[in-house]
């Protein structure tokens, strides 16, 4: 499918970059110009990678956006010697963000608004923090809690069974599709098929099952709750109205649980606002960057 978005990324400069982090290669990739007054590092969700984020960051010209694949996932190998749970995950990004974003906005999606909130509330230094699709809430206890379940019993079983076919369970391209068609929203066939091209084609390039049922276990052990109160930094919260995996009236709660919160709704879209309305997060992106005559956001 012809990418949607690709004659606003063609007027982006893009450079891949690698960078050693807690003994891995970490792939990541440059977006914008380097005398840009703005930078964010964008980190992405559970079993995705970079390309995931590029439309937000295609409705972002002028800012430069720092988009690494998280460890395991994508181009970046795995932490050795490590257990991938939250601990390394929030230790990885703020180290990848001292390395080579000092000072940076630190944006996450879903998965990533996990990791990003526990690296902030840890001590990873940011002017501001951006969590789009935030999971406000557990997810065993969201609107698809059965299905959670499901998925729990999948990324064990294929945690369990002989490795070939563990393997082969977890990259199924029947079961990328499932997941890819209950989180779409949209009603635009061709941005459908583009949303479920792009899970075809990314959602299973992670490094190996181990590292992928460590990640999920993760993803569903903790939510943003646990952190909010430790961030003094401003925040942007920016929800659905119908995502499956957090309601928006958890996230509603959640934004009163940071010192500093605004919380942006966007209507008639589910888990995957950075597929289906970039334009409406990009903006809602730039309100909070811009400052206020009381230099404010």
């Amino acid at each position: 499918m012809p990418n949607p978005y690709a004659a606003l990324l063609e007027r982006i400069p893009l450079e891949r970059r690698e960078v050693d982090v807690l003994g891995a290669p970490t792939a990541y990739w440059v977006y914008g110009d380097a005398d840009a007054v703005t930078t964010i590092v964008a980190v992405h969700g559970f079993r995705g990678e970079h390309h995931g984020l590029e439309p937000v960051v295609a409705y972002l010209p002028g800012v430069r956006v720092v988009s690494p694949d998280l460890p395991g996932f994508g181009e970046s190998g795995p932490v050795p010697g490590r257990t991938h749970d939250l601990a390394l995950y929030a230790e990885w990004l703020t180290a990848f963000a001292g390395e080579v974003a000092p000072g940076a906005v630190i944006l996450g999606h879903s998965f990533g608004s996990i990791v990003a909130s526990a690296a902030v509330a840890g001590g990873l230094d940011t002017p501001a923090l951006i969590l789009v699709n935030p999971i406000g809430a557990p997810a065993l206890e969201g609107p698809r809690g059965l299905l959670t379940r499901l998925a729990v019993f999948y990324y064990w079983a294929g945690a369990r069974l002989p490795r070939a076919a563990g393997d082969a369970v977890l990259r199924n391209p029947a079961i990328v599709r499932a997941m890819s068609v209950a989180m779409a929203k949209t009603r635009d066939r061709s941005l459908r098929r583009f949303v479920h091209e792009q899970h075809d084609t990314y959602f299973s390039r992670f490094a190996d099952r181990d590292v992928l049922h460590e990640a999920f276990v993760t993803s569903v052990s903790h939510d943003v709750r646990e952190f909010a109160p430790r961030i003094a930094q401003p925040v942007l919260l920016v929800a659905a109205q119908k995502d499956d995996i957090t309601p928006i009236e958890a996230e509603r709660h959640l934004a009163t649980l940071f010192p500093r919160a605004q919380l942006v709704e966007i209507a008639d879209v589910g888990h995957l606002i950075h597929y289906e309305t970039p334009d409406q997060a990009a903006a809602a992106i730039r309100r909070f960057l811009a400052p206020s005559d009381v230099d404010t956001r």
